[in-house]
């Protein structure tokens, strides 16, 4: 029975529905508050239908490494001069000046009492000499910018911080200055610190214009403006809930930030964000990841059996070790470790979501739910192997059937998303895996499979480094338009897998 208050329309009011406004999560308040005022509609249509759960797993790349928010570091790479750039030239130096700071006095004009070079990453930690009465310190050095663009720099409490001679920080007049937004070019510019006392001297920066960070792709640029809500922040729908489990373990309605980190991203925002616009019923999104594992050893599923290459025994599902020579039997070691247990890690904290559901989200008790799909990018560290890599469609198709029969969904729509390192070009290391993730597509091949089964080629996505927050190949260069955009197409090929296309 529904619960009192809380009500579903029925599918066929959703095309006069999509005339109100364009945005799917107002659509469906206005009716369900309509239906709630007006009591119009016919018992039958209210009846609320199962939340529908898709269940999403792989290694680092699904966990979500995409970025999301400007650049922001500690600011290390400062030097004594800018003809010093070696890591051993990291520092600065460091002026006591007697009295407290005079705002106007040009101190580069004064004799300091004394003058110490000090390396950055320790400014916060030296114990500088002392002196009778006030005093001011000035730590002077420089910041070499290597992509041009808008910056902001600021330093610790108490202090001002100028760039090229311009104040962009200023906590120590009592101004509470917000860091000041700079566009700066490539190359070496001088910086300053000011404070009184035994100051903390350290500095940070954010880079406003970072190819490939969401933040520049959607606040800076203006794309996928539906990310962003009416003041400018990050959209969070309320119609999709993403519950991260063993990593990425974010548990909220679906944002920005679901991915390794706060300002990480993972192919859930666009998945989740597909499926929240095509389902009438509320969605769920459980992510079961972990990086750097093999499907062949980490993730190996149940059923898999030993494979003997060139005498060497390769384990089977709950052996250990990985591999041991023909013949003989393996000697487990301590480590607990064993083929598969990143598999039964991560499915069993799901399953343990999914067996206190109504606890878990008492926004859905007592509503029930159904397993609509599943979700599996991975595939690095199995390129990495011969063996892995020439048996990577075997071990995929026992993966599917047994996270099938693992959530009792023998039919459930399945997405395999190819490894897409380098996009078309990409290097021949990488094509046995990608070929197998392309071979369960295959319906000739794997008949059962057709129209349950899809592989989502994502080599389109690939964006190089100069173009991405990172040169990181193995990690799509952290751009977290690549990611969202993934994400969306597993979102896209699911919903024809639920459309019989």
């Amino acid at each position: 029975m529904p619960q009192q208050g809380q009500v579903e329309i029925n599918s066929k009011f959703a095309p006069k529905i999509a005339r109100l406004s364009g945005n799917r999560m107002f659509q469906k308040s206005i009716v369900i508050l309509l239906i709630n005022l007006c009591g119009l509609v016919a018992p039958g249509l209210l009846a609320e239908k199962p939340v529908k759960v898709y269940i999403l797993a792989g290694q680092s790349n699904m966990v979500g490494i995409g970025q999301t928010s400007p650049a922001g570091r500690t600011a290390y790479n400062t030097y004594i001069n800018p003809d010093e750039k070696s890591k051993e030239a990291q520092g600065c130096i460091i002026s006591t000046y007697s009295g407290a700071y005079a705002p106007g006095m040009d101190y580069s004009k004064l004799e300091p009492v004394k003058t110490e070079q000090v390396r950055v990453g320790y400014w916060p930690h030296t114990a500088f000499s002392e002196i009778e009465g006030e005093q001011t310190q000035i730590a002077r050095g420089f910041i070499h910018i290597d992509q041009p663009g808008r910056y902001t720099f600021k330093s610790a409490n108490g202090s001002i911080c100028k760039v090229d001679g311009k104040v962009v920080y200023d906590d120590l007049n009592n101004e509470k200055m917000e860091p000041q937004i700079v566009r700066y070019e490539s190359g070496t510019h001088p910086i300053e610190i000011i404070f009184n006392g035994q100051g903390k001297t350290n500095l940070t920066y954010a880079f406003y214009d970072l190819p490939g960070s969401l933040y520049t792709v959607v606040k800076e640029n203006g794309n996928y403006p539906h990310l962003l809500n009416e003041d400018g922040e990050w959209s969070s729908r309320d119609d999709v809930w993403y519950k991260g489990v063993v990593t990425a373990t974010a548990d909220k309605w679906l944002t920005v930030g679901c991915g390794a980190g706060n300002s990480n991203v993972g192919p859930e925002l666009g998945f989740g964000w597909a499926l929240g616009e095509y389902h009438d019923e509320p969605v769920l999104l459980i992510k079961a990841s972990q990086g750097n594992r093999s499907l062949a050893w980490d993730f190996l599923p149940p059923g898999s059996e030993r494979i003997t290459v060139d005498g060497t025994v390769y384990a089977g599902y709950k052996d250990s070790p990985s591999k041991w020579p023909e013949g003989t039997e393996p000697e487990k070691p301590d480590h607990g470790w064993y083929a598969g247990k990143q598999y039964d890690d991560c499915f069993t904290a799901a399953k343990e979501v999914l067996a206190n559901f109504d606890d878990k989200f008492p926004q859905w008790a007592e509503r029930g739910y159904e397993i609509n799909g599943f979700v599996w990018w991975q595939g690095h560290k199995d390129s990495g192997n011969d063996v892995y890599a020439s048996h990577y469609e075997k071990n995929l198709v026992n993966l599917i059937e047994a996270m099938r029969k693992e959530f009792d969904a023998p039919k459930a729509p399945f997405i395999v998303g190819t490894i897409g390192f380098h996009g078309w070009e990409m290097p021949e290391q990488y094509l046995p895996v990608a070929n197998a993730q392309l071979a369960v597509s295959d319906y000739s091949k794997y008949p059962d499979y057709e129209g349950n089964v899809k592989t989502v080629e994502t080599r389109g996505f690939w964006v190089p480094a100069e173009e991405s927050p990172r040169n990181q190949d193995f990690h799509y260069n952290q751009n977290g338009e690549t990611y969202y955009l993934i994400g969306d197409a597993f979102g896209k090929g699911m919903i024809k897998l639920l459309e019989g296309k």
